[in-house]
């Protein structure tokens, strides 16, 4: 029988442990213009593993394994529907056959994984199922089992990179089928790749066996993810992910800011099926595990170190980005209170309030039986940094004013940190939008400000922050930006108007407003008139010309616009006939546009049920009201 001395294996594993250094540390030096230089030579040093290896197996009169190649469709089946074949079927990996075939096996691997890395795509493919078809030959075992998922991780990866997202889902869900069973029926630390080609002195310990087999499974949690994702598969994908994150913190094995900014990203998800519970404690943990990424570098060592001044920046960026998922955090924790406490016209329904904190102490013992179900992140070292971080925001809607207004202050900690690296000078769109979003916190928190005059001066607060920049914008570069904030201002100027209102008619009737009143609401309501017109000549061609027809994505806030133009005109307060006049000319002419664009588009109708029906109201009342004006008008004269 024919077989290796030991020069000849020693050989062998010296090329191997040469290849791995090449491809895992010689490669991150090769220069740009060489870029796989050292991938391609331990791409021959494993080429002269496989011939050697083929050769004594020649040798013993084995036939050859591998297949055809070609680039045809490979499709893999969940592992339930293959039990026989891997499971129960083949040389076991203990046999000099079966070991022989997984070290093949692995070889073709390492070549597949190389080509891939170097971009030759198609033979990637072949050599990684040519270690497929070796592993046919065995049935999963401890001593190969690790080499079953990695191969069909790979090959996930490929297809899912040539968007053919169901066939590497299939080749992933037979990797964590295979990884589920082998814990079930076995469980042993099982043999590691590079075990395969390593002097006994090298041998791994259990627990680095262990820790790898365990980070291959991680790797296949990840891709599913990422698979799930694509296939529209939300909760799935979430929750794979979840365990990802988790998995490579228990692992140690991961990149503090890139975990941190997917934990981030996660709470997002959450976020938006009202689980905020889970959304806080992902975006505590991504606060906590970002600071292990070091202290940002002082501004001296940055001019003194171009890499140093980099990373800095990378660190601020990331830390802004993670920022900008608690600013959501806490606007959608205050936005889907208000959604519980509002009334049918918007304001505060004390009843359902009251009703709320009676059900409050019953949700809070929930909390903790939540908790305890949860997949929570951290160790030891790190879950109290977290729940200390936890609780300095709460998860459960805020029911009143000073419960909102701790949500708010957080939320606004965090704009400041966001602003102060996606500055205007060079990130407008992202410093627009977290302002857009610090005018949004002041919103909902005027939602539960009982204080009239209090309210109205967080609505003035909006207004400082949007409308400079609203007005400073290039027209031409940021048209879209520009139309959202002349539509909040108009609404924030809008709500003032009616705010004031309110406060002077908690005293007297409008008959009887003082000049000062009168001329503070006519500057509100000219004010909003103002930005929704500005809104409306936005739409306008060049020529100034308004669209016979409006697209989609502006129908409603067009229509709504001239319709709330059409109101505000009405209620402007005037002592002048003719001014007064005027005002309900401009009115009705902004009221009909609204039912006569409706009647010639009727699908438009649906978009502006409640301002159609009003205005169509309104065009029949108002000619009225300007005749009688009219006429008491010809009396005087």
């Amino acid at each position: 029988m024919a077989s290796f001395n030991s020069n000849e294996w020693r050989a062998i594993c010296d090329k191997f442990t040469n290849a791995q250094n090449l491809t895992e540390i010689e490669s991150r030096n090769d220069k740009e213009n060489d870029p796989f230089r050292s991938k391609y030579k331990a791409r021959e040093l494993l080429r002269e593993i496989y011939c050697s290896l083929k050769n004594f197996e020649a040798g013993e009169g084995e036939e050859e394994g591998g297949g055809e190649s070609g680039e045809q469709r490979p499709t893999e089946q969940p592992v339930d529907g293959q039990r026989e074949d891997l499971f129960g079927q083949g040389f076991s990996g203990d046999s000099p056959a079966g070991l022989r075939a997984a070290r093949l096996g692995a070889v073709e691997y390492y070549l597949g994984v190389n080509h891939v890395d170097t971009e030759e795509l198609s033979a990637g493919q072949e050599h990684l199922m040519n270690c497929m078809k070796l592993l046919e030959r065995c049935r999963v075992s401890s001593p190969n089992v690790s080499l079953f998922i990695q191969v069909r991780n790979q090959l996930g990866i490929l297809w899912a990179g040539r968007d053919e997202t169901e066939t590497a889902q299939g080749f992933l869900e037979t990797a964590e089928s295979i990884y589920q069973r082998y814990m079930k029926e076995d469980g042993s630390p099982p043999t590691d790749m590079t075990e395969y080609f390593a002097a006994e002195e090298n041998l791994l310990t259990h627990q680095e066996r262990i820790k790898r087999f365990e980070l291959a499974y991680t790797h296949t949690m990840y891709y599913l993810a990422q698979v799930y994702k694509n296939l529209g598969q939300t909760e799935r994908a979430a929750t794979y992910c979840h365990t990802t994150l988790q998995r490579q913190l228990q692992l140690n094995q991961f990149t503090p800011m890139e975990w941190a900014l997917n934990a981030a990203t996660l709470s997002q998800y959450y976020i938006t099926k009202g689980r905020y519970m889970e959304g806080r404690h992902c975006l505590s943990a991504a606060t906590v595990i970002s600071d292990l990424a070091g202290e940002v570098p002082s501004e001296a060592a940055a001019q003194e170190n171009e890499t140093e001044s980099e990373r800095r920046e990378h660190l601020r960026q990331k830390r802004a980005e993670i920022a900008r998922c608690w600013i959501k955090y806490c606007l959608n924790l205050l936005q889907d209170a208000k959604k519980q406490l509002e009334d049918n016209i918007g304001e505060l329904d004390t009843d359902r309030q009251e009703e709320l904190k009676r059900a409050r102490r019953r949700e809070e013992e929930e909390e903790e039986k939540g908790r305890k179900s949860a997949l929570l992140f951290g160790s030891e070292d790190t879950f109290d940094s977290i729940a200390s971080i936890e609780e300095k925001v709460m998860c459960l809607f805020p029911l009143d004013f000073t419960e909102a207004r701790s949500v708010f202050l957080v939320g606004q900690n965090h704009v400041t940190q966001a602003k102060d690296y996606f500055q205007m000078d060079g990130y407008v769109t992202d410093h627009i939008e977290i302002l857009q979003d610090h005018s949004a916190l002041f919103r909902s928190l005027a939602f539960f400000e009982e204080d009239l005059e209090r309210r109205c001066k967080m609505h003035k607060r909006r207004v400082d922050m949007l409308e400079p920049i609203c007005n400073d914008l290039n027209a031409q570069y940021y048209l879209m930006i520009r139309r959202q904030l002349m539509f909040e201002l108009a609404e924030t100027y809008n709500e003032m108007m009616d705010l004031k209102l309110a406060l002077a008619n908690r005293q007297a009737d409008t008959q009887s407003l003082d000049n000062h009143t009168i001329k503070k609401f006519n500057h509100l309501c000219s004010a909003s008139a103002k930005y929704f017109q500005m809104f409306l000549d936005s739409l306008c061609s060049p020529e100034g010309k308004f669209p016979e027809r409006l697209e989609e994505e502006v129908l409603r806030p067009a229509l709504v616009a001239r319709f709330r133009v059409a109101r505000l005109h009405s209620r402007l307060i005037s002592t002048s006939p003719t001014v007064q006049l005027d005002n309900l000319n401009k009115s009705l002419e902004n009221y009909k546009y609204v039912v006569q664009y409706c009647e010639a588009n009727p699908e438009a109708g649906a978009a502006v049920e409640t301002e159609l029906e009003l205005s169509k109201e309104m065009v029949g009342l108002l000619p009225l009201k300007i005749n009688r004006l009219n006429a008491r008008m010809d009396s005087n004269n």
